[in-house]
């Protein structure tokens, strides 16, 4: 997630480098051959160039808004988690405590049971971020389960289904063990419930892109309209008696026009581990660091901040 707000503007010329050397040659060609008259002073009505902008503009405004639907529904799913792994864990944490009293289990076996369901709530989160990014880095969850858990995880296909799959045996488990009480499962099934709604929507906004037909069709009406600009600014230019002018203008308007192009076009993918995407990392991190404090410990993870403007 970009938090700065002034970007580098050599960093923005390299990412849209494509476009902006298509304009400037486009620009350019035209000008000369214009210019030396091979053309014979053929240009285009500027009326046509405003009609195509119209309709770019349209096309950018449903994508860009549509994108950013997209975005802001990922982090709201991911606040959700963040919110709904503090309740698991506090419902944990409370109703095995509350055994304590009964004298029917130990300190130690209470103790080892909140570590177990809290830690392999963190390792669900990072897991998720993992399964969303397509990355297999899975050491990261190798601290937060039991070595016979985490080989019998990794051989899953989806391993943040599994966890929670085996969250929910684990807590039939306790019921057993009295270590929760006989209705607690009445509470911690809608949480847990809520972890695999929210890992849905995750894949649904993973595996569904925006309408392709928009996509295309804007691409399309955005390099149809870069080409016939330059054809349409310079009579106008002309007459003016500086030509050269419609080359910088030509470019700069085709440049915002790009810009808002690919500013939809980034924030569609909000899980591809780019600086626009959403900040799994940052979140998994606070998830981890504040369950971790939840269970009594001192020892936590460095907390993820900003790198250079640029929050991962």
């Amino acid at each position: 997630m970009i938090l700065r707000k002034i970007f580098n503007p050599i960093a923005v010329v390299r990412y849209m480098r494509w476009e902006l050397a298509a304009s400037t040659f486009l620009s350019t060609a035209v000008y000369f051959l214009y210019h030396n008259q091979p053309l014979g002073k053929i240009s285009i009505p500027f009326s046509l160039a405003a009609i195509l902008g119209s309709a770019l503009a349209i096309f950018l405004a449903f994508r860009n808004n549509n994108s950013y639907n997209r975005w802001w529904e990922a982090r709201t799913v991911w606040g959700n988690i963040i919110n709904n792994s503090r309740i698991f864990a506090r419902q944990i944490i409370a109703n095995a405590d509350s055994a304590l009293s009964s004298g029917k289990v130990s300190a130690e076996q209470i103790n080892d049971y909140k570590k177990e369901m809290v830690y392999r709530q963190i390792a669900f989160t990072h897991a998720l971020r993992l399964h969303l990014r397509g990355q297999k880095s899975l050491d990261e969850l190798k601290h937060l389960l039991s070595k016979e858990e985490f080989e019998h995880a990794v051989q899953k296909q989806n391993i943040p289904n599994y966890l929670l799959f085996v969250q929910g045996k684990r807590i039939k488990d306790g019921m057993k063990m009295e270590i929760l009480g006989a209705f607690d499962n009445i509470s911690l099934e809608p949480t847990l419930a809520g972890f695999n709604n929210f890992q849905g929507a995750c894949e649904r906004i993973k595996n569904t892109p925006l309408l392709r037909q928009y996509h295309f069709f804007t691409k399309l009406f955005l390099w149809v309209f870069m080409a016939i600009l330059p054809f349409a600014l310079i009579t106008d230019f002309s007459k003016m008696g500086a030509p050269a002018l419609m080359i910088p203008l030509s470019i700069l308007v085709a440049f915002v026009f790009g810009v808002m192009g690919k500013v939809g076009e980034v924030n569609e993918d909000p899980f591809e581990n780019r600086i626009t995407d959403i900040p799994m990392s940052a979140m998994s991190n606070t998830i981890e660091r504040d369950l971790k404090e939840m269970l009594g410990e001192t020892e936590l993870p460095p907390k993820h901040g900003p790198q250079d403007g640029f929050l991962f």
